[in-house]
């Protein structure tokens, strides 16, 4: 018995012996990766940078507006009748007062003549009346009605004349008519479309401002509007009308302007882009729009500055989070009205996965190249 005793002592100290051996080793390696742990230091993050730059914008308020007529109008019809001859060529320049469509007027100048005849006997009847009465031969009462029935008479033929005027449409101002709506021997009805007719020089560009801005517009100011009809360019003109009530919607005031528009490049219902022209101002800090990190209580950039590393002795580039104030924008830039100064360097893409006090590493080969009139291409 006191063999076996042995053995199983003996194997007892050799197991404890093999644990407190691997305990010593498992305590070595998590030491030793402790220790590699708090050396560790993370990798530089790769941004791209810009710096605060002082610029003078033009001050101006931008919206977005469309061009309308001075006067436009579809042209109809104002009594029915059969389309007899078409005077006009879609798209022509037509004065004011020109002949564009007759209509038949056969039997109203039967009637006409028939009226006309009439008239003539019923004035002829009232001038003997009249000798008559100034003998005393006939009464009073026999003049009258010998008047009255001229005077009708001429009425009548009257009314038909104006019917027969009718039946010739004219243009109702000088502009340029649109497409054809109506064929000869067409039967027309009342207020049927024929052809429209615009002014197009000058033309008016409608737009609307926010309410906070009305107290800088002003009759006779000077607007520059820019149109895909004319890329690059820009048309000058001034506001002409401001609306007296603000939309109780979007709380906006309608503003219309006036332009020359001589070669006829804007057409009513064409989009435009308006810029009102206001009082120059001084220069302002002007950064990229994509370095701000917008938030609810407050936005801010991150600024990269030049640090000393305590451990390795040099120089590394390291993020400060600076809240900032902001101004206008314009394309794709913003000013800057508090908390930054010229010359700082921003990052200015991938700043939400950023955090303070990182180090970063500068490399713009894939920055964006911001601009203040950006057109991204259609495709």
């Amino acid at each position: 018995m006191s063999k076996k005793v042995l053995v199983y002592a003996l194997t007892i100290l050799t197991l404890v012996g093999l644990l407190l051996v691997l305990r010593g080793i498992k305590f070595g390696q998590f030491a030793a990766m402790g220790a590699a742990g708090a050396a560790f230091v993370p990798p530089p993050d790769t941004v791209t940078a810009a710096a605060v730059v002082e610029d003078s914008w033009d001050n101006s308020i931008l919206a977005t507006g469309s061009f309308a007529a001075v006067q436009g109008v579809t042209i109809g019809a104002e009594v029915p009748g059969k389309v007899d001859k078409i005077l006009f060529t879609a798209g022509a320049v037509v004065a004011a007062g020109e002949p564009l469509v007759q209509l038949d007027i056969s039997t109203e100048t039967a009637q006409l003549r028939a009226a006309e005849a009439a008239a003539e006997l019923a004035r002829l009847n009232l001038d003997r009346a009249r000798a008559l009465r100034s003998q005393n031969t006939n009464s009073a009462a026999e003049l009258d009605i010998a008047e009255a029935q001229s005077k009708q008479a001429a009425a009548s033929a009257d009314s038909l004349r104006a019917v027969i005027a009718k039946k010739t449409i004219r243009a109702p101002f000088a502009g340029r008519l649109g497409i054809r709506l109506v064929n000869v021997g067409q039967i027309l009805k009342d207020g049927e479309a024929i052809v429209t007719l615009q002014t197009l020089d000058p033309i008016f560009v409608n737009f609307s401002v926010p309410q906070q801005r009305l107290g800088q517009l002003a009759v006779g100011a000077a607007v520059r509007v820019t149109s895909d009809a004319l890329p690059g360019e820009s048309t000058d003109g001034k506001i002409t009308a401001i609306a007296p009530e603000i939309d109780p919607v979007t709380r906006n005031v309608r503003v219309q302007a006036t332009l020359a528009n001589k070669a006829e490049h804007f057409r009513p219902g064409m989009f435009a882009s308006v810029a009102v022209v206001l009082p120059a101002t001084g220069k302002s800090l002007v950064i990229p729009a994509t370095a701000v990190l917008y938030a609810p209580y407050g936005d801010s950039v991150f600024v990269i500055e030049d640090k000393k590393n305590e451990k390795s002795g040099a120089m590394e580039k390291i993020l400060r989070q600076q809240f900032i104030r902001l101004g206008a924008a314009r394309g794709d830039f913003v000013t800057v009205t508090q908390g930054l100064k010229l010359g700082d360097q921003v990052v200015t893409t991938g700043a939400f996965k950023l955090r303070p006090g990182g180090a970063v590493v500068i490399d713009n080969r894939l920055a964006p190249d911001a601009k203040l009139s950006p057109r991204p291409e259609n495709k």
